[in-house]
Order: C-alpha cells, then structure tokens, then sequence
C-alpha cells in the first residue's frame, strides 16, 4: 500500500511517500481502505518532535489518527461489523495511508448522506471536545472560556459546551470572530491582555476553560478559573506543574460519542467546516497551513 511517514523528527520535508506492506487487523481490530483523513495540530507536534518527551513513537511512523473509509478486513473477536461497512473514527496504525487499522471500540457507522471528508473531519474533534467538558461539566448559566475556539476541537465544544446552556467565551483571530459568534460563542483577542478582556466580558467571573490551542495560555485561564482544577488543555505540556488537567487518554463509548456526533451533524445541531481538502501527496502543504494555525474547521486530506 501507499502511505506517508517520517523516519526522523523534523520539518515538513521530512514527509515521504511510500510503499509498505498491508497491515494485518489483530482481535478486535478492523482494517480500513481509506476513503479521507484529516490534519490534526497534534499530529505536526508530533512530526516535529515537539511532543517527543510526552507521546514518543517509533520510527519510521505513518501519521494521522482520524480516518473515514470502507472496511476491507475484520480481525477475531469483531462483531458488530462486517467487510463493506462504512465506518468513521480514529485509526491505531496512522491514517495517512491507503489503509488503516483502528480498534473496533473506537469506530462508528458512517450514516449515508455525509461525505468521506465531514465524516474524516469529526472524530478526533468530537472525542477530545467531548472528553474535556465531560471532566469540566459546564451547566446551564456557567461562563466557560475555549481558548483556540475556531479549531476542530474548538468548534466542537464550543457548540457542545452551548448544547449543555453554558455561554461561552471563544478566542480566536479577528478574522474569525464572525465564525464564532455563528456558532453562539463570545468571541474575544487571544494573548497578552486575556484576563482582562475576559473580565470585562464575564464580569461574574467564568467557571471553567478549556485550552484548545497550547499557545501558553494556561496562567491566564487558570486567574480567570480561580482553581486549576477547573482548567483543562489539549495542547500545553506544562499542565502538571501548573495543576490544570489535560486530555491524553482516550474517553469511554467513543461508539456512542461518534454516532451522537453524527445523528447531531445530520440533524443540523453541530457543524464542523472543512477549511481546506489536499491531495495525499500534497501533506507537507497541509501540515504547513496547520502549524502556521488560524484554521478554522479542519484540513482534510483525500485518498492516495
């Protein structure tokens, strides 16, 4: 099959295209023909070595985590899906590639009518969104912040976080405060000033944040918060010494978070824009869009 992989840490450029062998699908796996993916901010840091301390993988590796495809192979113990089901998740032997292998507890039933791309967009978002407020809890009449709220994971919980009654306080480029007041957001400037911005916005105070953006915004939202226990990042590795929690593990019934995603998606309840699609071959390009950030939505990246 083809797929992308680096062999050593470093720039886009270290980015190849090759032939490898088929991946075999172990009990409880199932093997994916890859129909899109979708460039995750987690998955530069990790090319770059960025993230090598915390979450280190062998090398050489095929990237990528979100997958959309048809399966082509089950592994034993697998039930509840069959070869030819159009299934939708998060991909356990990278993404990047003309198939994929993901865990039968971390898949869903694509439903029809949503295209390859939406579909390759979500899971990582959905998952990760839904994993934070879960630990956050935000309630009817809380002020939650998103920091990196036009994201993928920011535009999912952002719209999630709303679903609950929580008002929400996103940061974001300028550019983007229109999208964000769309999505039922506050929008607000990130960097230098936040608190106050925020103060002046939330005048009550705010009960929770979620970083979604690593840009170092954890001792600000942590003075807004007033507990560190009440803040919690996808992006910042210095989560620990601060107190704040972070999302690294994985969430239960990610079956269910992905088909309550898509039922919401079809429903028109959640949406989740595509800010770009890009050829396989074309992944240095995308990965250069995402680190330069601002994306709004996801990059999606179409079959080999």
């Amino acid at each position: 099959m083809r797929a992308v992989i680096f062999s050593e840490y470093g720039d886009v450029d270290v980015l190849r295209l090759v032939d490898l062998p088929a991946p075999e699908p172990g009990p409880g796996q199932v093997r994916i023909a890859v129909r899109a993916t979708a460039v995750n901010p987690v998955d530069w840091k990790i090319r770059s070595g960025a993230l090598a301390e915390i979450m280190p993988v062998p090398l050489p590796t095929v990237p990528g985590v979100d997958v959309a495809g048809v399966v082509d192979r089950v592994g034993p113990a697998v039930t509840g899906i069959e070869p030819g089901d159009e299934v939708f998740g998060k991909a356990t032997s990278g993404s990047y590639a003309q198939l994929a292998l993901a865990s039968r507890d971390a898949i869903a039933s694509k439903p029809g009518p949503m295209s390859w791309e939406l579909a390759a967009a979500l899971p990582v978002a959905v998952t990760t969104a839904h994993h934070a407020l879960a630990q956050l809890d935000p309630a009817e009449g809380d002020t939650i912040v998103i920091d990196g709220a036009a994201g993928g994971v920011g535009t999912a919980a952002v719209q999630l976080a709303r679903h609950r009654g929580a008002t929400v306080i996103g940061t974001a480029s300028p550019a983007n405060h229109d999208y964000l007041r769309s999505l039922g957001a506050i929008p607000v400037g990130y960097g230098d000033g936040l608190a106050d911005r925020v103060r002046r916005l939330a005048p009550d105070g705010v009960s929770a944040a979620l970083d979604a953006s690593g840009r170092g915004s954890l001792p600000a939202l942590i003075e807004l918060a007033g507990d560190p226990g009440r803040v919690i990042t996808i992006a910042d590795a210095t989560a620990a010494q601060l107190g704040a929690l972070s999302v690294y593990d994985e969430p239960r019934d990610q079956p269910g978070i992905l088909a309550e995603a898509a039922a919401m998606i079809l429903a028109g309840r959640l949406t989740m824009p595509i800010a770009g699609t890009y050829p396989m071959a074309d992944v240095a390009a995308a990965h250069r869009e995402s680190q330069a950030g601002h994306v709004r939505g996801k990059l999606v990246l179409s079959p080999i």
